[in-house]
């Protein structure tokens, strides 16, 4: 069941999965680009229930049912969100060194968040992206078709209060000249938590070059995992792969 809390800016939805194990951390989960706190479904109450981890699962402004957000989206939403919104979140929970589970967009808030002097236990991240490629940016060119020929409007809208904002968001911001630019690998080796990376090998938006970059760079260290029969969504695609790896990888923060 959903609750409200607003950290500033207006209410998050949000759940959380109640802990099984006695001082055990929390998993923070950050969806994707077009994701909210639903379109986890019951994945994180899986993942926890295994770990015994605490979980928060929630839509950040603008996705779900959160309140829009404050303003326009501008190239930096990334950063805005790792270095203000999900500290805001975290401190109104009361949640500490939490590990984050982030998906694409979630996966690149996770690593600013912690390349940013944040206390984080470890991170779990599913087809993060490092850097803009021309695999990620066709993808999203395909999915303007789907939004428009398909029955993709309808599906979204499901999920989000305002879907055709948080796709247009989205969509737009990433093919826009400002974003193109766009690559964190200079934050990488500031991270000191540990990494597991996960990405399909049939990933729609990316290439492996993102996980090889992370590893290459990151300062905590990392795992990465690159699955076969696999999109841009491996907790969906591989879910029993992603579940035993990630409760391997947790194991390894006690």
């Amino acid at each position: 069941m959903m609750s409200f809390v607003d950290s500033g800016g207006g209410p998050v939805e949000h759940r959380i999965v109640p802990a099984t194990r006695a001082g055990a951390p929390v998993i923070v989960f950050l969806h994707e680009g077009l994701g909210s706190a639903r379109l986890w479904r019951d994945f994180p109450d899986e993942l926890c229930a295994r770990t015994g981890c605490g979980g928060l699962v929630h839509s950040r402004h603008g996705y779900g049912a959160s309140a829009p957000p404050a303003a326009p989206r501008r190239a930096d939403y990334l950063h805005v969100e790792a270095r203000l919104g999900l500290p805001a979140l975290l401190s109104a929970l009361g949640i500490r060194r939490p590990i984050l589970f982030g998906h694409s967009d979630g996966a690149s808030i996770a690593l600013i968040h912690a390349a940013s002097g944040h206390e984080v236990a470890g991170m779990v991240l599913e087809a993060p992206h490092v850097f803009v490629e021309e695999e990620t940016l066709a993808g999203i060119r395909a999915a303007g078709e789907a939004w428009r020929g398909t029955d993709l409007p309808a599906r979204l809208g499901r999920h989000h209060a305002d879907a055709a904002r948080v796709f247009a968001d989205w969509h737009d911001t990433w093919l826009s000249p400002e974003f193109r630019g766009w690559n964190i690998e200079d934050l990488l080796p500031a991270i000191e938590a540990p990494a597991l990376v996960i990405q399909g090998a049939g990933d729609e938006y990316g290439t492996a070059a993102q996980l090889e970059a992370i590893a290459r760079q990151a300062g905590g260290g990392c795992e990465t995992i690159l699955l076969e029969d696999c999109g841009h969504a491996p907790h969906r695609d591989r879910r029993e792969a992603v579940l035993d790896a990630t409760t391997r990888f947790v194991a390894t923060l006690a």
